[in-house]
């Protein structure tokens, strides 16, 4: 966000995407999407993710992880929190039913 001479506040969302244009086949949505710029998440659980899930679908994640911090009341820098959050992470991209239905349309934000 700007200012009124242009600068920029400090509050602006990061876009989620790739500016290198780094493609991979999403296997939220099962076809081939842009990728992360790089690992979201540490580990090997983050480097499955950078290599099999897109931008586009990470974006989705980010909504449904603040869902799960929200209804857990869960301190995201406490082990345990961190713990929840990838079995959550790992299931909704990689767990039985994990893909989207096809035809799939997300919800717009208004």
């Amino acid at each position: 966000m700007a200012d009124t001479c242009g600068h920029t506040t400090g509050h602006e969302q990061q876009p989620v995407g790739n500016k290198s244009g780094r493609m991979v086949f999403c296997k939220k949505f099962q076809k081939e999407l842009p990728g992360l710029d790089a690992p979201p998440w540490p580990g090997e659980l983050g480097q499955r993710i950078f290599e099999n899930i897109s931008a586009q679908a990470w974006k989705l994640w980010e909504d449904r992880m603040k869902m799960i911090l929200n209804e857990y009341r869960l301190m995201p820098w406490q082990k345990e929190a961190q713990e929840l959050v990838a079995k959550h992470m790992e299931d909704f991209f990689f767990g039985e039913g994990a893909a989207l239905p096809p035809g799939y349309v997300p919800q717009q934000t208004k």
